[in-house]
């Protein structure tokens, strides 16, 4: 029986979540809603079996609706989590969880008092490259991992596909350490367990808008050094890069789904079977939601694994670890 999803929010991150629930097939796209005007009628045009409401608590109490996925920015994501949790529903929300710290510890434990189903949307929670690291460290193939190293730089930030969320740019909400940092924070915690930040610093412009420009952190993980730099702005492609080093073997994942190996001489792409690896994930992603909600074994990232995640992030940016 397909799973009933409500979405909120019909920007970029709701559009693709359409577009690939639509592929799967395991879902039934029942309800929407947006605030701009223009997403709910390009929403009703596209997809013309979907009920686009012009009032979000429509989408929340909509009897079909067995998953509320929260793909709004993050400052409204609380509210709205809670208010489908009231209504008895499950939610699937996009990250960060949120940007105040409080708020986003009240949220996780109000979850656990009402015992409702909760998610966010960390991809890495589903790659098989990550899957693929996680059973070699555990396994002890990599030897004792002397270091992480995290790379990041994008030219210009915002990417020039996320122009149209201005939010992105500012610092109250936005930020490439919040947006795409997240993520490799998260990664690190799945492969090696809980990161304690040791030093960080966070650049910002002189108008006291603008997100971060340049972020260096380090932190300790499972007595393994981690190494965080993140930047944007300059000339030249976008580097998202993680390397974890072990004494016996290391892996690195670039561009967010591309693994390479290496024993010490050359680096050896790993999964090249997989004809194309970002589509793979997506199908990979929405299965696991689908065995989350079923009660099924799955590594789908949850409000908790996202708030320690969320720490880590609002202490880079305001210093205050």
């Amino acid at each position: 029986m397909a799973l009933g999803i409500g979405f909120i929010g019909l920007g970029i991150m709701g559009n693709r979540m359409l577009t690939n629930m639509s592929v799967h097939g395991g879902f039934d796209l029942v309800a929407a809603w947006d605030p701009n005007e223009t997403a709910r009628s390009d929403a009703r045009k596209n997809y013309p079996s979907l009920a686009v409401f012009e009032d979000v608590q429509e989408v929340i109490k909509h009897p079909d609706v067995d998953v509320v996925y929260i793909a709004s920015p993050p400052a409204s994501h609380r509210d709205y989590a809670l208010a489908a949790a009231d209504a008895g529903k499950a939610v699937f929300c996009e990250k960060p969880l949120g940007i105040d710290v409080e708020q986003s510890q009240e949220l996780v434990e109000a979850f656990k008092q009402k015992d409702v189903l909760n998610a966010v949307n960390y991809p890495l929670a589903n790659s098989q490259a990550a899957d693929l690291m996680k059973a070699d460290i555990d396994a002890g193939k990599l030897g004792k991992i002397n270091s992480v190293d995290i790379r990041l730089h994008f030219a210009p930030w915002p990417r020039d596909w996320q122009q149209d969320a201005t939010w992105l740019s500012l610092r109250a909400e936005g930020g490439f350490v919040r947006e795409v940092g997240s993520h490799f924070i998260y990664l690190t915690e799945r492969l090696l367990g809980p990161a304690e930040i040791l030093s960080a610093c966070a650049i910002y412009p002189e108008d006291d808008v603008s997100c971060e420009t340049s972020v260096q952190a380090q932190f300790a993980c499972d007595n393994a050094p981690v190494s965080f730099h993140a930047s944007a702005g300059g000339v030249g492609p976008d580097v998202v890069e993680f390397t974890i080093w072990g004494e016996k073997k290391s892996y690195r994942l670039t561009m967010w789904d591309q693994l390479y190996s290496t024993t010490g001489d050359d680096w050896i792409r790993e999964l090249s079977e997989i004809e194309d690896a970002r589509q793979h994930g997506y199908m990979r992603g929405l299965d696991n939601l689908i065995a989350w909600r079923e009660g099924k074994e799955c590594s789908i990232a949850s409000f908790a694994d996202a708030l320690s995640v969320q720490e880590k992030v609002e202490a880079i940016l305001s210093g205050e670890f």
